[in-house]
C-alpha cells in the first residue's frame, strides 16, 4: 500500500471512529441531561457543565461558546431557571445583561451526574495506563483546538 493510501484509510478510519463518537455523544448527552433532572434533553447537561465551570456568565457567552443566539440560550435557560437549576441576576457591570449559576440544586444534580459519568469513564478506561490516558486527552484536546469552534480559543487562553 502507497503512504497516500495508508494515509487516505487512516483519515477513513478517524471519520469512521468520530462519527461513531459523536452519534453516542448525542445519544448519551440527553441521557445526562435526564439524570440531572427527568425533565431535561438533549445539551441541557452540557449547559449545565459551561456554567459550572464559568458561573456567573453572563447569557451572551453562554450562547458564545455553544454557537447560538441569545433567544435560543434565552428559552433553554428559562427552562432551567422554572426547574429551579439555575438562577439569573443582574450583572452588576451592565444591568441590561444577566448573569446565570447554578442554584445549589442544580449543582447537587449536576455533579452527582458528572460523578456517575466520571466513575463510567474510570471503569472503561481501568485498564489504561495514566500516561495514555494523559496521551488520549492530549490527542483529543489537539483535534477540538482545529475544530475552530466558537469559544474554544478563548477558553485555553
Amino acid at each position: 500500500m502507497s503512504d497516500e493510501a495508508a494515509a487516505e484509510e487512516a483519515f477513513l478510519a478517524v471519520e469512521r471512529e468520530v462519527a461513531l463518537l459523536f452519534r453516542r455523544g448525542r445519544s448519551r448527552a440527553a441521557d445526562m441531561s435526564r439524570r440531572v433532572h427527568p425533565a431535561l434533553e438533549g445539551v441541557a447537561y452540557s449547559l449545565l457543565g459551561f456554567i459550572e465551570e464559568s458561573a456567573p456568565v453572563r447569557l451572551t457567552d453562554i450562547g458564545l461558546h455553544f454557537g447560538v443566539g441569545k433567544a435560543t440560550i434565552s428559552r433553554q435557560i428559562k427552562v432551567l431557571e422554572g426547574l429551579g437549576l439555575v438562577a439569573r441576576e443582574a450583572d452588576p457591570l451592565d444591568r441590561r445583561s444577566s448573569l446565570v449559576s447554578l442554584t445549589e440544586d442544580g449543582a447537587v444534580r449536576y455533579l452527582r451526574a458528572r460523578g456517575g459519568r466520571m466513575a463510567r469513564f474510570r471503569e472503561l478506561m481501568a485498564t489504561w495506563e495514566t500516561v495514555d490516558v494523559e496521551q488520549f486527552a492530549d490527542l483529543l484536546q489537539r483535534f477540538n483546538d482545529l475544530t475552530g469552534e466558537p469559544g474554544i480559543d478563548a477558553e485555553r487562553s
